[in-house]
């Protein structure tokens, strides 16, 4: 017995040496994967930014596609598991900014051309820390085709799909109201905005009727847009403001005449059923404004102050500022009815987190009424399916209502829109939702430029099997790589779509490193080896629903760490010299009765054929559940069997009768069974009992 077995396992002796040796077969590129594949199986990464490092929630996703691609290379497919990171424009760029800061530097002292070459040198420095901890954790990607959104080979195809789209003439540029960061100076699309609920007031104003001393009032979070108001709306239906309608305010400060009009939009139960409208600063303004042929009067412009039209006693005054000169006029003219606390959502930027400000504003524009209606037939027809089917929910909620996509940002960092005299660049989801087949080899001018593309990649791996990720992203991301893949390739970009379960706080509640809540996955691997992580991530995804984290079962998984490896161990020492090349290589017919005599079937005891019964069982109901994605009750019924059925019971029977031949064969199913959920330990073992073969490419089927 090897003399590394007289000690407990220890993952940091192992597992680099073990990924070292998965490297170095060459096993995770299936070109060049041993015999006859004639069946593929493909996933391409949802590629993490460049400015990331790996959280808990990409570990459960790697975890969960490395069981599939790991089970599948056993049963004899063709597969690849295609890496890569995304340029992630607006967060790159600040992050790259804000090392410039340090230095007493911004961007625009250096330039377009000079920033965008400290980005590239930060990203060649940082870009693929991601992919390193992917390592750790054991991801049998082909890091031969690590691809990047930024590669040149990408970038023509990126080109390539934007001008497809504009000579259809579905790409067009127009003037409305956009998310507009003031930080980052950017448009952003609704898709990218998160909310937070703060404590706010609800300010109710009153504003006279014209040639009247009555006045109508309303209700608004926002004091200072109203110098921009056009005019003041009710619902129809609202019986109190019914003979208003038609007449005439007179707008407080502003002295300027608005109309009271009626739309079916205005929430009668909002405030007092009387909102103002102001066109260039709200999107269902600005619809209402277009409606009745409203001005549209901008009062902030794009640094987040107040514009000539606003007047000039309000000009060049930063918002807040603005807000309480306005209060503070409207209240000497008593204009200010009463003030409620009122706590509301308030949209920020999903990466500075400033508070976002509706803006008119030039834009280009994806046309997207034809692309939606693509991508609800191919989840309706069964093209894709949804796992769990309930966020089809999301995805066709969103498509049914969908507003043409604004792909433009004003932003340095990203696919620069390919028009002359056009200096933004593309939203990075544009280029993101090609992901799946320009990774692949799309379209053939790109793989010519690239003079390294994989021959028939495409044709080989397109569609890809299955696509794992957060439900964050269904309509960011999901929807639009399939309505990409059916646009430009015909074909939807996979066949399965798996939205794994968001990890949160042991009570329930969304884990944030700033609250010191937050889970790393890499402290994890270095206390307890990658297998016990994985063990714990993918022990606690069962049926799809949210998982309140607890770290007991990483321990758990260290614990069953030991118990195999003290298995192992014992199976060992019950094993003749020179027997290593035997194990692992029974038939299927080695478990029947009358069945190959190496088992000893026809000499066995009770408890052997209740243990080959049992394993020939549990590997069955192991890729049917694997299958299935229910990696959770997978492990659960492998932990079963290995901890219970054979350590707990059938080791201790062998004790008293024992039968070699069963137990060396039990052990060795038992590793492949494993090999997909703690691969380190499973080939570290497998390394001592056989040494024909490693364990990765060991057929699953006996």
């Amino acid at each position: 017995m090897p003399s590394e077995f007289d000690k407990p396992y220890d993952p940091k002796e192992h597992e680099d040496k073990i990924y070292k040796l998965w490297e170095e077969s060459g096993f995770f590129n299936p070109d060049k994967l041993p015999g006859g594949r004639g069946k593929t199986f493909s996933i391409t990464l949802a590629p993490p930014n460049v400015t990331g490092s790996l959280h808990v929630g990409h570990a459960l996703e790697h975890a969960t596609s490395d069981v599939l691609i790991r089970f599948k290379r056993m049963q004899g497919y063709k597969t690849l598991w295609l890496p890569g990171t995304d340029h992630a424009g607006i967060a790159t760029q600040n992050v790259v900014e804000k090392e410039l800061k340090k230095q007493g530097i911004s961007r625009h002292d250096l330039g377009r051309e000079k920033f965008l070459e400290k980005v590239w040198e930060w990203k060649k420095k940082y870009g693929n820390i991601i992919l390193d901890q992917m390592k750790k954790i054991g991801a049998s990607c082909d890091w031969t085709r690590t691809r990047f959104t930024m590669d040149p080979e990408y970038q023509e195809a990126v080109k390539e799909a934007f001008l497809h789209y504009y000579k259809k003439g579905w790409i067009y540029q127009g003037e409305r109201v956009v998310n507009w960061c003031i930080k980052d100076q950017t448009s952003l699309s609704d898709l990218e905005l998160e909310y937070q609920e703060e404590k706010g007031k609800l300010w109710f104003i009153k504003y006279p009727l014209k040639n009247s001393k009555e006045f109508i009032i309303i209700a608004t979070t926002r004091p200072e847009t109203m110098l921009g108001d056009t005019a003041v709306a009710v619902n129809p239906k609202d019986k109190r403001y019914k003979n208003l309608v038609g007449k005439k305010v007179l707008l407080p400060i502003q002295n300027r005449e608005i109309p009271i009009i009626s739309d079916r939009r205005i929430e009668m139960n909002f405030g007092t059923g009387a909102v103002k409208v102001t066109p260039a600063h709200d999107m269902l303004d600005e619809q209402i404004g277009a409606d009745n042929k409203l001005p549209a009067l901008q009062v902030i412009n794009e640094i987040g102050k107040m514009t000539s039209a606003a007047g000039q006693k309000f000009e060049g005054m930063k918002m807040l500022e603005a807000r309480e000169a306005v209060l503070k006029e409207l209240e000497s003219q008593n204009l200010i009815e009463k003030i409620d606390d009122y706590p509301h959502n308030i949209a920020k930027c999903y990466r500075c987190e400033t508070h976002i400000e509706p803006l008119r504003s030039k834009q280009w524009f994806l046309k997207m009424e034809e692309l939606a209606k693509l991508a609800i037939k191919a989840v309706k027809s069964g093209k894709i399916k949804f796992h769990p089917k309930r966020w089809e929910k999301i995805y066709f909620d969103w498509l049914k209502n969908i507003k043409d996509w604004c792909v433009s940002r004003q932003i340095w960092w990203g696919h620069k829109i390919p028009l002359d005299g056009v200096d933004d660049v593309l939203d990075t989801w544009f280029s993101s939702a090609l992901w799946p087949f320009v990774t692949l080899g799309w379209p053939a001018s790109a793989k010519t430029l690239a003079g390294k593309s994989k021959k028939n990649d495409l044709e080989t791996f397109y569609p890809t099997d299955i696509l794992t990720n957060d439900r964050g992203i269904i309509n960011l991301w999901d929807a639009r790589m399939i309505f990409s893949g059916l646009e430009f390739i015909g074909a939807p970009p996979f066949k399965d779509l798996l939205i794994h379960a968001t990890i949160l706080t042991k009570d329930g509640k969304r884990m944030s490193k700033s609250l010191g809540t937050g889970i790393d996955p890499v402290d994890l691997i270095t206390k307890y080896g990658a297998d016990a992580t994985r063990f714990g991530l993918i022990w606690q995804a069962m049926g799809g629903q949210d998982i309140h984290w607890s770290e007991e079962h990483v321990v758990a998984g260290r614990k069953f760490c030991n118990k195999i490896w003290n298995a192992a161990r014992f199976v060992l020492q019950q094993t003749p010299p020179g027997k290593k090349s035997d194990f692992g290589t029974p038939k299927k017919s080695d478990f029947e009765e009358g069945g190959n005599s190496k088992l000893g079937f026809d000499y066995a005891s009770s408890a052997d054929k209740k243990i080959l019964a049992q394993l020939k069982k549990t590997k069955k109901d192991i890729g049917r559940l694997i299958d299935k994605y229910e990696f959770g009750q997978a492990l659960h019924t492998l932990y079963n069997f290995v901890w219970h059925d054979f350590c707990d019971i059938y080791l201790e029977e062998s004790k008293k009768n024992l039968n070699a031949e069963v137990l060396a064969s039990v052990l060795a199913e038992s590793l492949k069974m494993l090999h997909p959920f703690m691969p380190f330990i499973s080939e570290t073992i497998w390394g001592h009992i056989n040494n024909k073969n490693i364990l990765m490419i060991e057929s699953w089927a006996s």
